[in-house]
């Protein structure tokens, strides 16, 4: 498996346990140890939320399994604004080996891991 992509709409919270699912799946594949899985999950998580703070209205993740797991989550449509994150920010930031948090106009609209 190199590259999977999964988009859904943010407003509902049950497409964040398919979310969670997906990043399992994609570590577990590419043969990752359980304790990196449950925290890469975790950060695929609360970088949704934090698109979902942000005003967007759905987002669309990227995973690639190709020379370690990565994912790349990006917001879409809505009425984007400056979100509260820092809390988000510093647990993704503790849990991942690499974190990008991509901006436009000053408002987070990307945010990459990889592990």
């Amino acid at each position: 498996m190199k590259k999977f992509s999964v988009e859904f709409d943010l407003c509902d919270s049950e497409y964040m346990t398919a979310l969670r699912l997906v990043a399992g799946a994609v570590c577990s594949a590419a043969d990752v140890d359980v304790d990196l899985l449950e925290d890469f999950k975790v950060c695929v998580t609360e970088s949704a939320l934090i698109l979902k703070n942000c005003g967007f209205e759905s987002v669309k993740a990227v995973f690639d399994a190709d020379g370690g797991v990565s994912a790349e989550l990006k917001g879409y449509g809505g009425k984007p604004a400056d979100g509260d994150n820092e809390l988000s920010l510093a647990l993704i930031g503790a849990l991942v080996s690499e974190c990008d948090i991509g901006k436009k106009g000053g408002i987070i609209d990307r945010v990459t891991l990889k592990i």
